[in-house]
């Protein structure tokens, strides 16, 4: 049963609060995607349990954007809200609501992680507490039209450079031949998290740092993080669409899916869209790791370079940002044992299986990626399993409570850049200033 968007939500927790009574008929409620086939997908998942358990669960969906849904939840968290029992979490958000969430081991034992990768156990694992279960990982890949770079001799681009050269060719050769609308590449570039995780992909393969290290220290302020934005600003109105600034995931997919693009940025989500009947490029679609820094940009450190990138070595290569989602129970709900259970069966290997070969969503669970069907569905996953293993996070354990604002102040800058407004220069420097301030209050 499908509810209407997350917003009303917050209405209902505080009609709850006033003591008018529980709002659902359900036994829970679920907030577990926004639109298309992730909310599919859940929902199938939850009929299986409703199935299986003979409870009814209201599904309420939520906003696309990771930010808004963020803020959404933080406000019917705070109000100690009961109506939403089991939330969908970014992999970046658990040290920012574990105070709100149930301690999964004390409900499910020790095991609770057992089997899932130990790098984002040990993410949603908050002062011993593992306060959400993994579900589905991520990692930004780069997606390309395997008919397009064969026309035109060439093979994927292993540096950003080649891609910007590669797809500036082709476009220009296409909108000859009469695709007017052709463009080289699209990604992510709204000002929002999407932006963050693209923009640390940027900066990381340029051997420019990773914004905020382990040890604390912002590292963003340096020539190789300042030139891959500059890199990247180049795209807009070049390779890119100038209303690539206003993109998100399905803007970008909705492009190359209709053939209008050479490349895109974007998660392995859009596998199994651009694989689907009716999609403008399917069987013409390859995956690949993203391209690194390109050559000239991995010279031993210069003056005014970050301690931090020339302690790395400058070091160029691909660097997918770690994405994924994750199920945690809120910790005011009347049914946390229910929840828990419903938590336990979404993010088992069955329906983990499941929603790797339907919709190409990332298994948490490491022997899925050994699986027959698994990889004849989503052949990917193998070729680049270490891409998953080893992609770039966000810096959101050091940072903590502050992570909000290191991210948003990072996606800020980076959209200035791209748009015109700050070269990557004064961006990162500007960054440096404004990071050092939070970090004097809040890590």
């Amino acid at each position: 049963m499908l509810k209407t968007p997350l917003i009303t939500a917050i209405a209902l927790g505080s009609a709850a609060l006033t003591g008018t009574g529980h709002a659902q008929a359900a036994d829970l409620t679920i907030s577990c995607g926004a639109v298309g086939a992730e909310l599919t997908l859940c929902e199938e998942g939850v009929r299986a349990w409703e199935e299986q358990t003979g409870h009814e669960v209201d599904i309420v969906s939520t906003p696309n954007s990771s930010t808004e849904r963020l803020s959404l939840y933080q406000q019917i968290l705070s109000a100690n809200s009961s109506d939403i029992d089991v939330m969908q979490i970014d992999v970046v958000w658990p040290g920012l609501l574990a105070n709100h969430l149930l301690d999964l081991r004390e409900a499910l034992g020790d095991e609770a992680g057992e089997g899932h990768f130990p790098a984002i156990v040990e993410n949603n694992t908050v002062d011993g507490r593992l306060v959400a279960m993994p579900w589905f990982t991520d990692a930004g890949v780069l997606y390309y039209r395997k008919d397009l770079l064969e026309e035109y001799g060439h093979e994927p681009p292993r540096t950003w450079e080649a891609l910007t050269e590669i797809a500036r060719e082709i476009q220009a050769a296409e909108r000859e031949a009469g695709n007017e609308r052709m463009h080289g590449f699209v990604f992510q570039g709204r000002a929002y998290e999407g932006l963050t995780v693209n923009a640390l992909e940027w900066v990381a393969s340029h051997g420019g740092g990773a914004l905020v290290e382990p040890d604390g220290e912002i590292s963003i302020n340096n020539p190789r993080a300042a030139a891959a934005l500059d890199l990247a600003a180049s795209w807009v109105g070049d390779i890119a669409p100038d209303g690539v600034l206003n993109y998100t995931e399905e803007e970008a997919r909705g492009v190359f899916q209709g053939g209008n693009a050479v490349f895109m940025r974007n998660w392995p989500y859009a596998w199994s869209l651009a694989q689907s009947e009716g999609s403008e490029v399917r069987d013409r679609v390859g995956v690949t790791q993203l391209p690194a820094g390109g050559e000239g940009q991995g010279a031993a450190p210069s003056g005014g370079e970050s301690q931090s990138a020339a302690a790395s070595g400058g070091e160029n290569r691909s660097a997918a940002g770690l994405g994924g989602w994750n199920l945690a129970v809120s910790r005011y709900s009347e049914n946390p044992e229910l929840a828990v259970d419903l938590v336990a069966f979404l993010t088992g290997q069955d329906e983990q299986k499941r929603r790797a070969i339907a919709g190409a969503y990332n298994p948490t669970l490491e022997a899925l990626y050994q699986d027959e069907a698994v990889l004849e569905a989503v052949p990917f996953f193998g070729e680049l399993y270490d891409t998953f293993v080893n992609a770039v996070a966000r810096p959101s354990a050091i940072t903590g409570d502050a992570y909000g604002r290191v991210s948003n102040a990072f996606f800020s800058a980076t959209h200035d850049v791209l748009s015109g407004s700050r070269s990557g220069e004064q961006a990162v420097a500007d960054l440096e200033r404004d990071l050092s301030r939070v970090k004097r209050r809040n890590w």
